[in-house]
């Protein structure tokens, strides 16, 4: 998938600056795709130079001028066109705690116990801004009425994605501070 695309996902929300894009990419695509805010604006001048995007110079007063960014008729058309495609292989997982804790048994263990408790605050952390998100769009109503209601379901149900994700890192991280500490705590009896 291409920056582009989350980009276009994220405009779909309405018109926004490139600083408003990379600040609010954590509330919108964030929890399935991130970039650098200079990668954002890079791919957003090629966006408005391929007439994806149109961009609005708004003067401000004790600020730099801004432009906002929104979709252009061609670029609704480049969504609609982009979720016809059937998706592609699910990117494979490049996780280097997870060679970390391959390498645990010939390794610092202490320190990859401490590392997979990090990618554990991580996911407490994304769960709890997530779950914020998720109440924010909700604002008072129940799943179903959302879904019955809203006027876009998408933004919710790729939140539910990375919630579910987050809750699995979590699952995952007991298993393996359990299995660490186990490993440990034997290691030490045998007087390893």
């Amino acid at each position: 998938m291409a920056l582009r695309n989350a980009l276009m996902a994220a405009l779909l929300e309405g018109e926004a600056s490139g600083y408003d894009l990379a600040k609010g990419f954590d509330a919108t695509v964030a929890n399935f795709w991130s970039a650098t805010p200079q990668q954002l604006y890079r791919e957003l001048d090629r966006m408005e130079a391929e007439g994806l995007v149109t961009a609005r110079v708004v003067e401000q007063e004790r600020r730099p001028t801004k432009r906002l960014f929104s979709l252009t008729g061609a670029g609704r058309g480049e969504v609609r066109a982009y979720t016809a495609e059937p998706p592609a292989r699910p990117a494979a997982v490049r996780d280097e705690l997870l060679v970390k804790v391959q390498c645990a048994d010939a390794g610092d263990m202490a320190a990859v116990r401490a590392a997979v408790a990090g990618r554990m605050e991580l996911a407490t952390a994304k769960l709890a801004r997530y779950e914020r998100i998720r109440q924010r769009l909700l604002a008072g109503r129940s799943e179903e009425a959302y879904f019955a209601e809203a006027e876009r379901i998408g933004p919710y149900l790729t939140l539910l994605r990375g919630m579910s994700f987050e809750r699995e890192n979590l699952r995952w991280g007991e298993l393996a501070l359990r299995r660490l500490d186990e490993r440990a705590r034997a290691r030490t009896q045998q007087g390893e």
